[in-house]
């Protein structure tokens, strides 16, 4: 099915998000659709999965024209819309999740179990998936849950698929898993819009490009004519540094140490130091047990054996609230399931954590949380409209700023980061990336935990590999590049 959308516009308010956007996709297309956040990039595949409708444009599917009210007529014109977040229901089976709201049945009325599981393992066969169809959604990776929602859309005669950011939380051995599906469904003639951030992953599995620039398409081609710094360029209208950011520093004294600290399941035998003005980089794959260090650390795990000493003083840190006033500060993984509450405002957001700071009588000092908030904006460069619209007005990458403010003004000693970029553009990457270093220029000691390999590089002073819940290797200087992490965190010693 051919798909073009012609002159769309769209505008919020007085934002006009989209101008004249023009818009194709073809079987066996697999189109990378780029730009940086708030570029408009949801917002016109909203408009092509029925989601929003345009102010103006039109869309034709095969030539005719059509019009989408309801995300029901996209999908049912054979468009279908895989976001971000799954909607797949754990506590069911794959087959009644493929089925869910079209359930067959017998003529008795009951459910056509039998049907609906040779059904689902017919499609699985034609796409040579190994799957059983009575498996429960839960008991699967994060991997084969992205493979069953493309399945279902798949199912329901989908040509063409909208992924949103299919691989932000899988790992290497999942991603390759989804890479391999969508190349079975190029072979089969579907038509694929993959919208991402990692340019590298555009470069392996995409055939074509469009880019978005503050709601203008500004450029589209073949991937094949352009490398990873072209793409760069052209979504942020500049050129972006690649080379490492570490600075000349002085030496500084300890402020976080760890002694062989283990909770029995996630990490074991972890030792390692931060100094004031240090950005030390934790690294591995998604799994090895980084995260569950921190969250113990800062008392929102499992408890530990072992021993932890800030400023040079043993502590043993029993909730967040203790670590705050310590001067423990940490901005979590998944900013939509943990960094940010989506019903509250943007002060709200930044300010919540210090609220006891600033309250007295159980009473919030508005001059003191507004004199913070707007200290925060600039010192940040968040870019927003007002501090009164809620969090999720905000592009993703202005949501991790306020993330950080949010523990900024805890004024922290020590800033625990856990993939801090997850989630947002090329462009915003590099401001995050200033922020970092301009806090360690402040004194202040950084741990940034990151699958990304070159963020480590570009970002940290060195950065320990963990493999399997444990410190398999330290990189520094020379070792400090992607071969030897990856053989770290593989498992490989570098002696």
């Amino acid at each position: 099915m051919n798909v073009e959308m012609r002159g769309i516009y769209k505008s919020f308010g007085a934002n006009e998000v989209l101008k004249d956007v023009r818009f194709s996709i073809v079987p066996g297309e697999i189109c990378a659709l780029l730009g940086e956040n708030g570029a408009g990039k949801s917002t016109l595949m909203n408009i092509l999965g029925g989601v929003l409708p345009p102010d103006q444009g039109e869309i034709y599917l095969d030539g005719n024209l059509v019009d989408f009210r309801t995300p029901a007529d996209s999908l049912n014109a054979g468009i279908a819309f895989i976001h971000q977040e799954l909607n797949l229901i754990n506590d069911l089976s794959i087959y009644e999740n493929m089925f869910i709201g079209r359930e067959l049945k017998q003529k008795n009325g009951f459910l056509d179990t039998e049907r609906m599981c040779r059904e689902t393992s017919q499609l699985f066969d034609r796409m040579s998936l190994d799957l059983d169809p009575r498996t429960m959604v839960r008991d699967l990776d994060a991997s084969y849950k992205q493979i069953v929602e493309i399945s279902r859309a798949l199912m329901m005669n989908a040509s063409i698929l909208i992924m949103d950011e299919p691989t932000s939380s899988l790992t290497q051995t999942e991603i390759a898993r989804v890479f391999d599906m969508m190349r079975t469904l190029k072979d089969h003639g579907v038509g694929i819009v993959f919208i991402s951030h990692k340019l590298n992953e555009v470069m392996q599995i995409c055939t074509s490009f469009a880019i978005l620039r503050d709601g203008v398409k500004v450029a589209e081609g073949l991937v094949s004519n352009v490398t990873t710094s072209d793409l760069a360029r052209l979504m942020v209208g500049h050129e972006i540094r690649t080379m490492a950011l570490q600075r000349e520093k002085e030496d500084s004294h300890e402020v976080l140490r760890v002694d062989k600290l283990s909770d029995d399941k996630n990490f074991h035998d972890i030792s390692f130091s931060v100094n004031a003005g240090e950005v030390l980089g934790i690294t591995g794959l998604l799994g090895d047990g980084r995260s569950e260090l921190f969250q113990s650390i800062i008392g929102a795990a499992r408890d530990y054996s072992g021993q932890v000493y800030f400023e040079q003083k043993p502590i043993k840190v029993q909730n967040t609230t203790q670590a705050v006033d310590i001067g423990l500060g940490y901005v979590p993984r998944n900013r939509k399931e943990n960094g940010i509450i989506k019903d509250m405002t943007i002060i709200e957001n930044s300010s919540i954590v210090s609220w006891p700071r600033i309250s007295k009588f159980g009473f919030i000092n508005q001059f003191l949380q507004n004199q913070k908030f707007t200290e925060q904006v600039r010192k940040l460069q968040i870019r927003l409209e007002r501090g009164t619209d809620l969090i999720t007005s905000l592009s993703g990458g202005n949501q991790q700023k306020v993330v950080l403010a949010k523990w900024l003004n805890t004024e922290p000693k020590v800033l625990i980061l856990d993939n801090p970029t997850q989630g947002v553009d090329v462009g915003a990457k590099e401001e995050i990336y200033d922020i970092i270093l301009n806090l360690a220029d402040e004194g202040v000691g950084i741990v940034v935990l990151s699958s990304e390999a070159q963020e480590v590089i570009r970002v940290c002073d060195r950065a320990l590999v963990m493999y399997h819940g444990a410190i398999q290797g330290e990189v520094v200087g020379e070792t400090m590049n992607e071969h030897d992490i990856m053989r770290l965190a593989t498992g490989v010693s570098l002696n």
